[in-house]
């Protein structure tokens, strides 16, 4: 408690804290005094080393120090003071809360874990969360997706080269809801930009399968966001832009807190503004069009490849009371964003937009776009969250946390510079296309039980058990009527619906419930002075369904005083979501080859569209079932007095009924003509359809590599780190196990290893760093039909910066990210129509970037 209330790390054994009750503390105490009120008495004295970690330990049994006296005044100032150093120089481990209820040190926990501190978080320059973790984590990947709907705003992340929805997302170990957005592949996960970022103290990344644990979704690993409660008032300025003089960039930060001894409030703001950039060519249907019609008043390139122009505002409110019955906290996250992309340019000679019809008379799309049009894709983003709770104890041995939480994602898009070609003359320029809607509740009880042993020199059973009910509802808002109504110019071969992006029609705009209950049965125990063993089991009721029981067996082995071995074996799994299951949707692209407007269909896997495609020969196209896995990792930790510590561990990850597109169906004209009577939007000009499926199962098996150095050097503070995944995936089963290209294509998705190099130097007020981010090869397509593969080589950035403290209060930093400003190979797919560099790419394809910063203490 003490730890939490002044945002100050203390480590202590939890066998010399068993069973104590320290005496009741009020007034403003520096930790030191704290401490010593707390520890009166006891066998227990304290230190402080060079990091300012309070360090709490048994008395030697000769020449016992005596403890600080208590100053004699209560009203102390705020500031951490600096107790003189017992013993040589060593770095300690924060304590975790993740993937062990007991709570330990990252270094002594069974699972891997990797703790990001806040100079890791502050570092890079993007204010999208997600951005901050791939530049610090080698095994976590994020894809750009230009001109690719909504996935452009609510980007698609990976962990260990699974799906974004594989990995759970918690603050302040609250499971946080997702977003509306289904992304690549089916995804449907949290949208980590909406996290401000000067609103989070410290990351804990759980690299282990947890659905025992924590539920479902947490198959390749959890990331835990801890807030900050402090009383600090800072304000952040930044600038940046890409070195090709676009992406500029202006961000402004604002925290605050107020903090007393029975609790306090923080509130943290972030807001960002973004202009576009582009990383394009001109288009082969421009040139060829201008060779025609040297006079037309098109620009070169005609449209961007590359990030949206954005704007995000972003707050986060915490809280907490000490009350009679317990603490009282609370939190709530607000995000609001908008952003617009540039769609595929729609050359005059597109016959699905330009073609005459007779329904029009003399009236051709020439009259309204005579030299082309490029669709403007705009989304307007709400994201709230809101947490309370009460935790506390009951006498010595028994602990609780009940809490109630509520999140929901808001999407809605829009469109301009665009028609409904089928209402020819009478179609508006500007449509409402409608949105989706996430909304989850949560309610849960923990309890956590200390039970005494027999044995003295054995340490208290640890015990946690809970319940958990939760609801899921999606829904689907509907766009105005001309974004999807179908004209009469569809007879003629003009597609309906927003040219680009067709609205959501009545019939879709519907609602989609899941419930789920679920139990859990938590334990640790200390089996001697060196070993530790873990053993979890949750049970899972959902409404959609039916049940899942996952378990984890966990284990610590410390071989000598500077190494310890672990390992754990676990079960998990995925629930569908109610999007995965019921929601639709057609959108349009232009063919590569043929630069034309196509229409493709996603339909539920349950209703009269898989029925018609069941009918096909060899075709079934079946209802959703849940993902499940089988993890496997061992490790070992390595930590000397010299203040290194390292880590190794493999692991393999087995996941059945992976849920994913099925293949692409082209339609016959008469299943279009029977789409069309059922009503099903753009029925009538409909392609090409897809089904999620429990398409394939998967086995990914790697290895995690952590080292880290700290050592005083040259009287300054020298912080060494070095972080690497190697990681493959392959396919075990699959509908298109035969079609090699395809296999290829999603085993190397993402790059089969990274690792990232870092050196800090921190001496009077300058801090200097330089971070090597080195990634490995990875796969996308050459053609639409995904015949052919293209191989991409690894790629080197290097990031540098130097951060220069004015006075107390007032620090500036200055540097780049990509410093050598490094590309990637040029892509094939899509050249044709002016793309450079893969939409799919896993980092930043807009070369270096350049930032200022200054930050204010107030």
């Amino acid at each position: 408690m003490l730890s939490e209330q002044t945002g100050t790390v203390i480590i202590a054994e939890a066998g010399d804290l068993s069973g104590m009750q320290a005496p009741p503390l009020s007034g403003s105490l520096a930790v030191g005094d704290a401490l010593s009120a707390l520890l009166s008495g006891s066998s227990l004295n304290f230190s402080s080393d060079v990091n300012g970690v309070w360090v709490v330990r048994r008395k030697p049994v000769v020449d016992a120090a005596p403890a600080k006296p208590l100053s004699a005044s209560p009203q102390v100032r705020s500031t951490i003071a600096r107790m003189p150093i017992a013993e040589p120089d060593r770095t300690y481990d924060t304590v975790i809360v993740t993937g062990s209820r007991a709570g330990s040190s990252a270094t002594e926990s069974m699972s891997p874990i990797a703790v990001l501190d806040t100079a890791d978080l502050l570092s890079p320059v993007s204010d999208d969360f997600s951005d901050v973790l791939t530049e610090i984590l080698p095994s976590f990947f994020v894809q750009r997706r230009p001109l690719s709907d909504g996935t452009v705003f609510v980007r698609p992340y990976s962990l260990r080269n699974l799906s974004a929805d594989h990995t759970l997302i918690l603050v302040n170990g609250k499971r946080q809801h997702r977003s509306a957005m289904l992304n690549t592949g089916g995804a449907q996960s949290s949208d980590l930009s909406k996290i401000p970022t000067n609103a989070v103290r410290r990351v804990e990344v759980l690299r282990d399968g947890a659905s025992a644990q924590y539920g479902s979704d947490a198959i390749a690993g959890v990331i835990n966001i801890i807030t900050r409660d402090d009383d600090a008032s800072e304000m952040m300025l930044q600038y940046s832009q890409y070195y090709e003089g676009d992406g500029e960039q202006k961000r402004f930060g604002l925290a605050s807190g107020v903090r007393g001894s029975e609790g306090g409030v923080r509130l943290s703001l972030d807001y960002s503004d973004a202009a576009s950039t582009s990383r394009a060519r001109q288009r082969l249907d421009a040139l060829q069009y201008l060779e025609e019609h040297p006079d037309a008043d098109i620009p070169n390139p005609v449209q961007k490849w590359g990030q949206p122009e954005r704007e995000d505002f972003r707050v986060l409110l915490t809280g907490d009371q000490q009350t009679r019955i317990g603490e009282v906290y609370g939190l709530t996250n607000v995000s609001w964003g908008q952003g617009v992309s540039d769609f595929n340019w729609r050359s005059p000679n597109t016959p699905s937009a330009y073609s005459p019809s007779s329904a029009f008379g003399d009236w051709t799309l020439y009259d309204l776009y005579p030299n082309g049009f490029k669709p403007q894709f705009g989304q307007e983003e709400t994201d709230v969250s809101a947490t309370v709770g009460l935790k506390g104890s009951a006498g010595t041995n028994l602990s609780y946390d009940f809490s109630a939480g509520f999140g929901e994602n808001r999407i809605d898009y829009s469109l301009y510079n665009t028609i409904n070609a089928s209402m020819g003359p009478d179609s508006p320029t500007r449509f409402d296309a409608g949105g989706l809607r996430q909304q989850e509740r949560n309610l849960n009880a923990e309890f956590r039980v200390k039970l005494p042993v027999a044995t003295e020199r054995s340490e208290p059973v640890d015990i946690a058990f809970g319940f958990e009910h939760r609801l899921e509802r999606y829904s689907v808002a509907a766009g105005d009527p001309a974004s999807y109504e179908i004209g009469p110019g569809a007879e003629s071969g003009l597609t309906s619906g927003s040219n680009g992006f067709p609205g959501y029609t009545q019939l879709q705009a519907r609602n989609y419930d899941q419930n789920s209950w679920a139990a859990y049965l938590d334990t640790e125990v200390q089996t001697t002075s060196v070993s530790r063993l873990g053993a979890a089991l949750r049970f899972e009721e959902f409404n959609t369904f039916g049940s899942r029981l996952s378990g984890k067996l966990s284990a610590r082995q410390n071989v000598s005083t500077a190494l310890m071995l672990r390992g754990t074996v676990s079960t998990g799994f995925k629930a569908p979501t109610p999007a995965q299951l019921n929601s639709e949707r057609t959108s349009q692209g232009v063919a590569p080859d043929t630069l034309d407007v196509f229409t493709n269909g996603r339909f539920s896997p349950i209703g009269p569209v898989p029925s018609i495609l069941s009918e096909r020969e060899g075709v079934c196209i079946q209802p959703l079932r849940p993902e499940s896995s089988v993890n496997l990792s061992a490790g070992l930790v390595f930590r000397s007095l010299a203040g290194l510590v390292s880590s190794v561990d493999v692991y393999s990850i087995k996941v059945s009924n992976r849920i994913y597109p099925s293949e692409s169906y082209t339609l016959t004209a008469s299943e279009r003509e029977r789409l069309a009577t059922l009503n099903v939007p753009g029925g009538e000009s409909i392609t090409t359809v897809v089904f999620y499926q429990n398409s394939f199962d998967t086995r990914t098996s790697g290895i995690d590599l952590m080292v880290d150095y700290d050592q005083p050097v040259a009287g300054g503070e020298l912080h060494l780190g070095l972080s690497g995944n190697y990681n493959t995936t392959d396919i075990l089963n699959a509908s298109f196990i035969d079609n090699p290209s395809r296999v290829d294509r999603f085993e190397k998705l993402y790059p089969s290893y990274s690792a990232i190099a870092s050196a800090r130097y921190k001496r009077s007020g300058v801090t200097l760093d330089v971070k090597l981010r080195w990634i490995g090869p990875w796969a996308d397509y050459t053609s639409q039909d995904g015949s052919l593969v293209q191989e991409f080589g690894s790629e080197l950035f290097v990031d540098a910066g130097i951060a220069i403290a004015i006075d107390d209060r007032v620090t500036v930093r200055f540097g780049a990210e990509n410093l050598f400003n490094a590309y990637p190979d040029e892509a094939t797919l899509e050249a044709s129509k002016g793309l450079i560099y893969s939409r799919n790419a896993p980092y930043d394809t807009d070369g270096g970037a350049y930032y200022f910063r200054i930050s204010a203490q107030m």
